[in-house]
């Protein structure tokens, strides 16, 4: 559950960064209250499609984007929270990089990692 511990902390630096770059301030209400579709729509993607199972799975990750902004979104607009193109094109790029590209990362260094230790035991 640490890497859903590490998504949820990843949504709410977006929520956060979000509100301060638009001067709206970073309370903890208006923090929650822009997380927390993302929130909600994250960790349901995260339990029911299979990232409980394989937490580090990058491919996975990239899968269950899609239908977790989907469902981000839906919740935000059912909440009056707004929609614009260029919002959805932002939440897309920033979650996608920190929510598949640091599991991206990781793997990429976990190869290096055993590759160098093959190396060295040859």
């Amino acid at each position: 559950m640490r890497h859903l511990a590490a998504d949820l902390a990843v949504i709410l630096a977006f929520a956060a960064l979000g509100r301060r770059t638009h001067a709206e301030g970073v309370t903890v209400a208006g923090v929650a209250a822009v997380a927390a579709p993302f929130a909600a729509a994250w960790a349901a993607a995260f339990l029911l499609g299979g990232l409980r199972r394989d937490p580090a799975s990058w491919r996975r990750a990239a899968l269950l984007l899609a239908p977790a902004l989907a469902g981000a979104l839906a919740l935000r607009a059912a909440t009056g929270g707004g929609t614009a193109p260029a919002f959805v094109v932002v939440a897309t790029i920033f979650l996608a990089v920190t929510l598949v590209g640091r599991r991206a990362a990781y793997a990429s260094l976990v190869r290096a990692r055993s590759s160098a230790v093959r190396a060295a035991d040859s």
